[in-house]
């Protein structure tokens, strides 16, 4: 098993290209269910979770080819309509193909997804909202079964709570539905919102992108085709490389990004004393003389992401001050303050609050990932830690992280990839 050890540094210096999204990733290409032509995807991140997507799809019957600057996946033949568990347990997103298969076949089979280490996902806002489009489900020894014999009808849905894979979910069902669908409550991600401009830009028109409020005009079971498209840039990964340059009072530029998905992210880095240069798809971020502490609530976008919760909360052990970190959408996502404290941070819980005392020294030791955002909040505390820190586990890293340590030491961090 892999994992990273690495040494304080004086400060960073160069340029990051930021990789495609991976949450922008997963249900662009579950949306391929839904095309009669072989689609190219440009700009796909290397993570794992975007491998095991993709050996889903062939494990239906699709076929994906791997070209120098773009993933060719035909879904043509695809004939399965089962989602087994070896799959779906390794990656919770693997729900996004229920709406798409539904949708296309009349029936699908998708195994429940597992338990997940920061918190429930609940899918039943993607079952309920199924069901009103006349789909008849049944949870059968782990296994939602689902079926639309007479295709999926448009409806009026409400979500009782924003979700994003619940709203991807039912854009893509929706696609091939029989009438409209509008969806109130609609997630308004800009993950969301790319797979809706692909989707109207393949034929299927979309009100209302970007806003709470989508209406689908469903083909009524046409397959769509869809043009060449580029997965736009994660803006966690850019979020992270941001805190990387603020926790080391560092000037590192940051390319292919899209700095308005950054807005809550940029404002809380400018409260801590950070500054920018900001062009069309790069960043600047100049040092802070001081790090000044920060309170920070997190909640759907356009508000500050859950993504970036753990990132920050490294950063604030260097702030001068007390930061105050209220945690809204995931009731387990705290694990990593435990690790950050064996490093020496001083953070107090309050059941959804973290406080965190800074500045404190931190000193290098062995710490253990324990979520994907958690990984990248070890790595930026081991960036000001005396001494050495080696953070195990990283096969979680390596699910939304395309070879980090690569990106780091390419702007001066001292960190390797070793195998234990």
């Amino acid at each position: 098993m892999d994992y990273l050890k690495a040494q304080s540094v004086d400060s960073l210096k160069g340029t990051i290209n930021i990789s495609g999204a991976k949450n922008a990733s997963l249900p662009l290409i579950a949306m391929t269910i839904l095309a009669k032509n072989s689609v190219n995807i440009k700009n796909l991140p290397h993570v794992a979770d975007i491998r095991t997507l993709l050996k889903l799809l062939t494990n239906l019957g699709a076929k994906v080819d791997f070209l120098d600057e773009k993933v060719v996946v035909d879904t043509k033949p695809l004939h399965e309509t089962k989602a087994t568990y070896d799959i779906v347990k390794t990656m919770r997103a693997s729900i996004l193909v229920l709406g798409p298969i539904l949708a296309r076949f009349g029936h699908c089979e998708v195994s429940l997804p597992g338990g997940c280490a920061i918190g429930q996902r609940p899918i039943d806002l993607h079952l309920k909202a199924l069901e009103q489009m006349g789909a008849q489900i049944e949870i059968k020894a782990g296994y939602i079964e689902a079926r639309a014999p007479k295709g999926l009808q448009g409806c009026n849905i409400i979500f009782d709570k924003i979700t994003v894979t619940g709203t991807a979910n039912i854009v893509m069902a929706a696609a091939l539905a029989n009438g409209k669908t509008t969806i109130t409550n609609a997630a308004r991600e800009p993950e969301v919102v790319q797979l809706c401009e692909v989707l109207n830009e393949s034929g299927v028109t979309i009100d209302g992108i970007g806003t709470a409020v989508l209406t689908v005009h469903g083909t009524a079971g046409e397959l769509i085709n869809i043009p060449e498209f580029s997965i736009i840039p994660d803006r966690i990964e850019a979020g992270t490389y941001l805190c990387a340059g603020a926790i080391t009072k560092s000037k590192i530029t940051l390319t292919n990004v899209e700095p308005k998905h950054l807005g809550a992210v940029l404002a809380k880095l400018e409260e801590m004393g950070s500054s920018f240069t900001l062009t069309e798809d790069s960043i600047t971020i100049h040092p802070a003389k001081k790090i000044k502490p920060v309170k920070i609530i997190t909640q759907e976008y356009p508000a500050f992401p859950t993504d970036m919760q753990a990132q920050f909360m490294a950063l604030a052990t260097q702030a001068d001050g007390v930061s105050i970190i209220e945690e809204r959408l995931f009731e387990n996502r705290f694990m990593h303050v435990s690790e950050l404290q064996r490093m020496g941070a001083d953070i107090t819980l309050n059941a959804h609050t973290a406080t965190v005392n800074g500045k404190t020294k931190l000193s290098g030791t062995d710490v253990m990932a324990t979520d994907l955002r958690a990984s990248s909040a070890l790595v930026l505390a081991a960036l000001v830690a005396n001494g050495e820190t080696n953070i195990h586990r990283i096969y979680h890293l390596d699910r939304g992280y395309d070879a980090l340590e690569k990106k780091l030491g390419g702007v001066g961090a001292d960190i390797q990839r070793l195998s234990e």
